[in-house]
């Protein structure tokens, strides 16, 4: 599998979870890859990990929240790599916040990483790409949500908006596409999940388990590969099958023996 050899691949917010996973698969299938965070060591503990499985990757640092890291990362990874062939807008916050609680600093720290972000690196980084493809990390939450995640959900919807007007405005030499995972367990999603819980959200997923960063990546190197040629302007949910249940006590458990 060397789908991407010889090709430059940006993957934001890859020092740790979906995006580290991300990473990892590109470089695996051969792209030389740019990892980047607000954390030096984590990224630099990131890319070395990749180095040393005969990857090839650079740690980049950058704040998405700061418009000027932005553009200095993309400049930085088109310098180093002659250009760009694929970026992956991953990096992301979330407030454990409703309508009625959420404060401004909330508001603008989802907005500012999650969406202005993702304009602004996109924007920035078709300056160098002459043809190619972009892939935004989204979410679930865009199509079905729960109570406790504004501006979060309102702001994965807005993505799959935003992947539908790059489409159309940067195609046909480069294909822009979302990937929406569901429950992925990562460090953040693993502190609070016990051992009763994580049978509990096995048996409501019909995949009969919950996902890891592997599974998101499989996707989003898909979509970034000429495999996907003819895929532009879509949004593909990676969720285990869990948007597609309406009622969680009619379910047979898909986990059981």
């Amino acid at each position: 599998m060397n789908r991407f050899e010889g090709d430059a691949v940006l993957v934001t917010g890859s020092t740790r979870g979906i995006g580290e996973g991300v990473a990892r698969r590109f470089a695996r299938e051969g792209a030389s890859v740019v990892v980047t965070g607000r954390t030096a060591e984590d990224g630099e503990a990131t890319a070395e990990a990749i180095r040393e499985s005969g990857g090839d990757a650079t740690f980049v640092r950058a704040d998405m929240r700061d418009p000027d890291d932005i553009a200095a990362l993309v400049d930085a990874t088109a310098e180093e790599y002659d250009g760009i062939d694929v970026l992956v807008n991953n990096a992301g916050v979330e407030t454990n916040t409703s309508v009625t609680e959420a404060t401004m600093d909330d508001w603008d720290l989802v907005l500012e990483t999650d969406f202005r972000a993702y304009w602004l690196t996109a924007k920035r980084a078709v300056e160098h790409m002459d043809e190619g493809a972009i892939v935004n990390v989204s979410s679930n939450h865009a199509f079905v949500t729960m109570p406790q995640m504004f501006p979060y959900n309102a702001v994965k919807a807005g993505i799959d908006g935003m992947t539908r007007a790059m489409a159309l405005d940067l195609g046909p030499d480069i294909r822009v596409n979302t990937v929406n995972p569901g429950w992925v367990e990562v460090e953040r999603t693993e502190a609070g999940l016990s051992a009763e819980k994580r049978d509990h959200l096995e048996s409501i997923h019909p995949a009969g388990r919950i996902g890891d960063p592997e599974d998101v990546a499989g996707a989003v190197t898909y979509l970034a590969s000429d495999d996907a040629a003819y895929v532009t302007g879509t949004s593909l949910l990676v969720d285990g099958g869990r948007t597609a249940v309406m009622q969680d006590d009619t379910l047979p458990e898909y986990n059981a023996d």
